[in-house]
């Protein structure tokens, strides 16, 4: 860790691992932005800068799903992953997720409240000799916060502070509405797009090199994702993958679902409410092997 980090320590003070803000060193959250300070406790611990990979996407895209089964994937050893939490807080949302699972339902909503948001460190390796370990931050953060802020910046000062440490990112994209015509997820995926440019982007001429992994969600609904999912992203999401070819370096798109089989019911207002009777994750873990793989590089 830098020695700003080690005076500011030494000082009873510990500055915020997002937005750097400095905090007593006994604060559970940080006072400025609300992220939890035991990430820099952990950081600390480990004595090297965490890498950040932030998941993004609109509400109800299944950020939260997505994730959480990450994270579990790679605590099983999937692919050959390790994966070691670094910290009790940083199971909680696979277990959260798991858990609504194996009930066949889905998980609630993320809230809106940083402070209630879920955050996980991992420290993540391939299991052989000279592995490089990814130490890897990774927040559930609620859609209706990236969108207000997207919307009217700075209204979520965490989010452009996590985004601008962010190393690399996970784009998730609602590929059964894209099928079904709707223009919804092309537009918010090109403002999200537009908005992480502007954040990480020191020169309008030249293009990012921060690793994008576009990832087309709830896949199970339109298969021919799986297929090609490049061809699938350039007819459905054209907005998109033009901002991608025009601004990123490095970009790529997958296709990706939990949810093997559905079930539908009605809840007392007569909403539609889906059901996960059957889970069957496809496509979870690749968009995070291919973003560890740009970062390795």
């Amino acid at each position: 860790m830098s020695s700003a980090t080690h005076s500011a320590t030494a000082a009873g003070t510990l500055p915020c691992l997002i937005c750097e803000v400095e905090n007593q060193d006994d604060a559970i959250v940080c006072e400025s932005c609300g992220a939890p300070m035991a990430l820099i406790q952990e950081a600390l611990a480990q004595e090297r800068d965490p890498c950040i990979t932030t998941v993004i996407g609109d509400s109800n895209v299944g950020k939260t799903v997505y994730l959480g089964m990450l994270l579990d994937m790679l605590s099983k050893r999937a692919q050959d992953f390790e994966a070691v939490p670094k910290g009790a807080y940083s199971v909680n949302l696979q277990h959260n997720v798991i858990s609504y699972l194996g009930a066949r339902q889905f998980p609630p909503k993320t809230p809106m409240e940083v402070d209630e948001w879920h955050w996980a460190y991992f420290q993540v390796a391939k299991r052989k000799r000279g592995a490089k370990i990814h130490d890897l931050v990774m927040p559930d953060m609620a859609g209706e916060a990236i969108a207000a802020e997207i919307a009217s910046p700075k209204t979520f000062t965490m989010i452009r502070s996590l985004l601008e440490k962010s190393s690399g990112a996970i784009l998730l994209v609602d590929a059964a509405l894209a099928s079904a015509g709707s223009p919804q997820p092309d537009f918010f995926a090109l403002k999200l797009m537009s908005y992480l440019d502007g954040v990480l982007a020191s020169k309008r001429e030249e293009r990012l090199s921060t690793p994008v992994a576009a990832v087309l969600s709830k896949a199970d609904y339109c298969p021919e994702c799986f297929d090609n999912p490049r061809g699938f992203a350039r007819t459905n999401l054209n907005r998109l993958w033009n901002m991608c070819e025009s601004r990123f370096k490095s970009f790529e798109f997958f296709a990706a679902s939990v949810v093997g089989a559905l079930g539908y019911g009605s809840d007392n207002s007569e909403n539609v409410i889906p059901y996960p009777l059957h889970i069957a994750p496809r496509g979870i873990i690749e968009p995070f092997e291919w973003v560890l793989d740009k970062l390795g590089k």
